[in-house]
């Protein structure tokens, strides 16, 4: 049976310098540190070897393990995270991404750390202008020339880290993708909140993959508004069973959210006959009877709100969109949410196969039943660390440091004794 043992993300820390940061996860009483790229924090373009092995001096004294070194998914740009990404179309894009993970090869070679995560990035609109390219042929590629930074005698792997709306979201997928590269330096990396938001039987997805899984990433999450951004075509198919759709038109980008209890027309202009009869042909193929509201899209509050980390969370999981259709969703999310408004739903906005919410809460804040899948993991063999990442909380970082360990400490001890009774 295996084991898990905690560790936590400096990109929760990022408030902190980066020693300061290491040091609070030493006085914490975590085993390990995820060593996260930051612009600010922790940038491998202005780190040079020197102040690496200053880190790993800090690292030695304060007895803490580097567990893995994430390439992280804001890094070049923060309003476009994820971008570019290794299977970007242009050239260009991919050598970026590339040069990112490769430096996160060097760092972890330079620190000890035996792990490089990243994840797949998104079908942009790029993507489905070229249907006679695929993807994932790309992707495995550019995976392909990260392991051949990785030295012969280097205990070094890469991990693909699935993630809501992402090419790789589920556990099979990763797991294909990890048969396909068939390297013994690729493997899998499972985020236990972004599997509670794919996985519909989220305990036997963890005891599959548990085998091949190499490190964890673990936060709370609960069940949200699962909402989706479609755009319209002939063929669009609408099943409001699994969430709600908010239609966009891309001539005039105005927006039809389908939603069985306030279905919506956001508006620039009066609809034209053509436009009018397909809304109401949308209408009726999602089965709903209530009267359409009309709302005008200049009316919209389009400021910042105490919701905009949900937002943006929300946003940048939604594939195949140009980046300005995303940005002109936002005042529409606001107005549902209560950015400055009256709230019309009172769930958090998510986009994700179970609709569970993809916002890293502390443990303990959600549903997640954390013992139940330590349990699915160790009983199908995983030993490693489990690193607490908890970006949505770095203002409230000396919390969710503590909180985190008190409540999972008690249930990966319970898991694992658990297995050792049921071996």
């Amino acid at each position: 049976m295996g084991n898990i043992k905690l560790a936590y993300s400096t990109f929760g820390l990022t408030r902190l310098d980066f020693a300061a940061a290491l040091d609070a996860v030493a006085r914490a009483g975590y085993a390990g540190v995820e060593i996260s790229f930051h612009r600010d924090q922790f940038n491998p373009f202005r780190i040079d070897d020197a102040d690496l092995a200053q880190i790993r001096c800090q690292l030695d004294r304060l007895r803490i393990k580097p567990a893995c070194v994430a390439t992280a998914s804001h890094f070049f740009n923060p309003m476009t995270p994820h971008e570019p990404s290794l299977m970007a179309l242009e050239a260009a894009g991919r050598k970026r991404r590339i040069d990112l993970v490769k430096r996160g090869i060097h760092v972890a070679r330079r620190l000890g750390a035996p792990l490089v995560t990243f994840g797949s990035g998104f079908i942009r609109p790029e993507h489905l202008a070229r249907p006679d390219l695929d993807p994932g042929e790309q992707l495995a590629e550019s995976i392909h020339e990260c392991i051949a930074a990785i030295d012969d005698d280097e205990d070094i792997t890469l991990l693909i880290e699935p993630e809501p709306g992402m090419y790789i979201e589920t556990t099979d997928q990763a797991l294909a993708l990890v048969e396909q590269v068939n390297s013994p330096r690729f493997g899998l990396h499972v985020d236990l909140c972004h599997a509670y938001c794919s996985e519909h039987d989220l305990a036997g997805a963890l005891e599959k993959a548990a085998p091949h899984t190499r490190y964890l990433h673990i936060s709370d999450a609960q069940a949200g508004y699962n909402l989706k951004v479609i755009n319209d075509r002939p063929d669009l198919a609408i099943d409001l069973n699994t969430a709600r759709v908010l239609v966009h038109f891309e001539d005039d980008s105005e927006f039809l959210l389908l939603d069985q209890n306030h279905p919506v027309h956001f508006y620039e202009s009066a609809p034209d006959r053509a436009r009018q009869r397909r809304i109401e042909a949308l209408m009726t193929q999602a089965g709903i009877t209530r009267k359409l509201k009309n709302v005008e899209y200049s009316s919209l509050y389009a400021g910042p709100s105490a919701l905009d980390d949900e937002f943006f969370t929300w946003m940048i999981s939604q594939p195949g969109l140009s980046f300005d259709a995303l940005e002109r969703t936002r005042p529409i999310i606001s107005w549902l949410r209560g950015g400055c408004s009256p709230q019309r739903v009172g769930q958090m906005v998510a986009n994700t196969l179970t609709g569970i919410v993809h916002f890293h809460d502390i443990p303990g804040r959600g549903t997640l039943d954390f013992e139940t899948c330590f349990r699915a993991l160790t009983h199908g063999g995983f030993s490693g660390y489990g690193a607490i990442e908890l970006y949505h909380h770095i203002e409230s970082w000396q919390t969710a440091l503590d909180d985190s360990r008190q409540h999972l400490l008690p249930l990966i001890e319970a898991a694992g004794a658990s297995s050792r009774t049921t071996s």
